[in-house]
């Protein structure tokens, strides 16, 4: 695992909201809401560099909505559901629902 995984108990309503705050983060957690785990590559835009997208890893990692972890060459990016739900009950879900209803 990367170093910078907050414990779920660390995980903080305003870092949460900050992380998803940023429609590019937000539609990463549209992909990842299904329980899938998909490497950096497959998250990235391809117009969006991949420098930029290490900064957006970062942002939700630190603030405990994904979990990073490498794999070969490549890091696996999982959304932490679990913890979120147990920190937040409905907030994940209810995020998703409006992104949906908006689509």
């Amino acid at each position: 695992m990367i170093a910078n995984h907050p414990e779920t108990e660390q995980i903080t309503l305003e870092n949460v909201l900050l992380a998803l705050g940023n429609p590019l983060r937000l539609a990463i957690i549209g992909q990842l809401a299904d329980g899938s785990e998909l490497s950096c590559n497959a998250l990235r835009p391809q117009e969006v560099a991949k420098s930029t997208m290490t900064h957006h890893w970062r942002v939700l990692r630190d603030s405990g909505v994904i979990w990073q972890r490498p794999q070969g060459r490549e890091n696996i990016i999982s959304l932490r559901r679990e913890d979120l739900d147990a920190r937040f009950p409905g907030l994940l879900e209810t995020l998703l629902r409006v992104m949906c209803q908006e689509a």
